[in-house]
């Protein structure tokens, strides 16, 4: 048998850094997940926010930040690229007008990549896509463990009487059967709220919740043994919304909430998952018009690169 070849991000010798494809990390595009294990797919999706919008601009952007990202990972030692057939597929075709028709496009979307026994990787986009990827990931394998980093729980029954926005996807999430509640964990809560009792709805049902608070002046590795000890034995999502690190880090976002997460902390968590059996993960609420110097989107884009990087499969030289 011949050995199998994986696509490569362009590299810096063979095209400046500035050139070469709008693609993420400079890789091939494809049309559909055939033959992948891994799809990068953008969801230019904002009509479920309510604050700052923008994150419709978020893939687009990512994609042009990410282009300074090499294949390897010196501080983990992970090699995806020589592990795992990886591609851009392009963008989810959302219906900029009409919020419930586009959760239909997406998940409908996902369903095809998931048919390819490929593992999506997120542009986004805001929260409320997560719920129709869930719906997607549930008909494949059943409720699913995930990671969810955020300065909000999104646990919200409604927004202005609205059941679907980016502050609900998890409440919904649970009501669908769509979590395996025993196997969730959200970090970096914090900020102001309306009651004493704000992050009580998800302890109810069984979520572990670490508020930033109990983050700070720390490392999370010791952290991270927890979480993978309570997400383990089955499969994992990743939603990470880029408002869990602080602002200073990551201003460019729609809902900026003071005293977050550090960037150290972002990674930690991430590289905490390996190990994991991680069937997706997503990057969220990245506004580039908040984001003059482009250092969100950036974060975004290596953030989604380790996330890469903890997939099964993925090769490790040491």
């Amino acid at each position: 048998m011949s050995e199998r070849t994986f696509n490569q991000p362009l590299g810096g010798n063979e095209m400046p850094r500035f050139g070469g494809p709008a693609t993420m990390m400079r890789l091939p595009a494809q049309e559909s997940a055939a033959g992948l294990d891994v799809a990068f797919i953008g969801v230019p999706f904002d009509i479920g926010t309510s604050n700052r919008p923008g994150a419709r601009l978020a893939p687009r952007q990512i994609r042009d930040e990410s282009r300074m990202l090499r294949p390897y990972n010196v501080a983990t030692f992970a090699a995806p690229f020589e592990s795992l057939q990886v591609a851009d597929i392009g963008d989810v075709p959302i219906n900029t007008f009409n919020l419930l028709k586009s959760m239909d496009i997406i998940e409908e979307f996902y369903d095809e990549v998931l048919e390819h026994n490929c593992k999506p990787l997120t542009l986004g986009g805001d929260h409320t896509i997560a719920l129709p990827i869930l719906r997607a990931l549930k008909k494949k394998y059943g409720p699913i463990g995930m990671v969810h980093v955020d300065a909000h729980a999104d646990i919200n029954d409604h927004m202005f009487g609205e059941k679907i926005a980016h502050g609900t996807p998890f409440r919904r999430a649970v009501e669908e059967g769509l979590l395996d509640c025993n196997r969730v964990v959200q970090i970096g809560l914090r900020g102001t709220g309306y009651s004493a009792d704000e992050f009580d709805w998800s302890r109810d049902q069984g979520f572990r919740v670490v508020p930033a608070e109990e983050c700070w002046h720390r490392s999370l590795t010791p952290l991270m043994e927890e979480v993978r000890a309570k997400v383990a034995g089955g499969p994992v999502y990743i939603s990470f919304d880029v408002d869990g690190l602080d602002p200073a880090y990551a201003p460019g976002t729609g809902t900026a909430e003071i005293a977050g997460l550090t960037v150290p902390q972002g990674l930690e968590i991430i590289r905490g998952c390996k190990g994991l059996d991680i069937v997706g993960g997503d990057m969220v609420e990245i506004s580039p018009p908040y984001d003059t110097s482009g250092n969100t989107a950036l974060l975004g884009a290596n953030l989604l690169f380790e996330m890469l990087c903890v997939m099964p499969g993925v090769r490790y030289d040491k």
